[in-house]
């Protein structure tokens, strides 16, 4: 015997369906008992991108079973306010600063080292790997593969939408509210490593000319090696985080 359920969802989580179930009441026939999860992924939402379900105004999480009449309303994270009381879904919130980046997805992890967030990125990675990184390390799934954020896995995901880097990681860190979390110069870009203060003299044949000549700060990777100085790099990042400030 079927059943059906009303289903709505909210704000940015609309930009997964098609334009005529945007922003209105999307009613679903499925074959009972079906977990409120599952239903959600059929219509096409990937379950990371989700951190409230009401059931009939009662928060729920995600394998709640869906009965027939139920309406579901589903909503994406709340940037600003404290939701704590209706957390069902997973035992923290959405908002972490570690993340592990799928192989299109270069350039934004770099961006993001170079703000000081602890990245995972390797381009040979498959999307088994990408989800158990995620799941056993706790960090953020950041992929523009909507199928792989469904993975069964992965509590804790972004999509990342198509765009230049740079766009993607002011809509990041802006969705997650990572503006106060940033630290510059404090992680390899190179490798991810972090970066730690060291002497001039320790790494002075390590330098070309000019740089020897005109800096005197050094920081280097604890992993690989690689040496950091306040150069046009660093103004570029400086740059970037003055310009996310501004549009607060």
């Amino acid at each position: 015997m079927m059943a059906s359920a009303l289903f709505r969802f909210y704000e940015e989580l609309n930009d997964f369906l098609p334009l005529n179930q945007r922003k209105t009441d999307i009613e679903l026939t499925f074959a009972p008992p079906a977990p409120v999860k599952h239903l959600i992924e059929t219509i096409g939402i990937p379950h990371t991108e989700v951190e409230v379900i009401l059931i009939n105004g009662e928060s729920v999480g995600l394998n709640r079973l869906v009965a027939d009449g139920d309406r579901v309303s589903v909503y994406p994270m709340f940037e600003s306010l404290d939701i704590s009381p209706l957390l069902k879904i997973r035992e923290q919130p959405l908002r972490n600063s570690r993340f592990v980046a799928d192989a299109h997805l270069g350039k934004l992890s770099r961006y993001l080292r170079m703000l000081g967030f602890d990245t995972l990125y390797a381009n040979d990675l498959g999307d088994r790997a990408l989800a158990q990184l995620s799941a056993e390390q706790l960090r953020i799934l950041l992929t523009s593969d909507r199928a792989l954020l469904m993975h069964r896995i992965v509590t804790h995901g972004v999509y990342i939408r198509k765009g230049a880097p740079l766009q993607q990681l002011e809509k990041l860190i802006c969705r997650l509210g990572l503006l106060g979390s940033i630290r510059p110069f404090s992680r390899c870009m190179r490798c991810n490593g972090e970066l730690h203060a060291v002497a001039k003299s320790a790494i002075e044949d390590a330098l070309q000319a000019d740089t020897r000549r005109v800096f005197n700060e050094f920081r280097q990777c604890q992993d690989c090696g690689q040496i950091y100085w306040k150069g046009s790099h660093y103004q570029r990042m400086q740059q970037i985080i003055e310009g996310f400030r501004s549009d607060e």
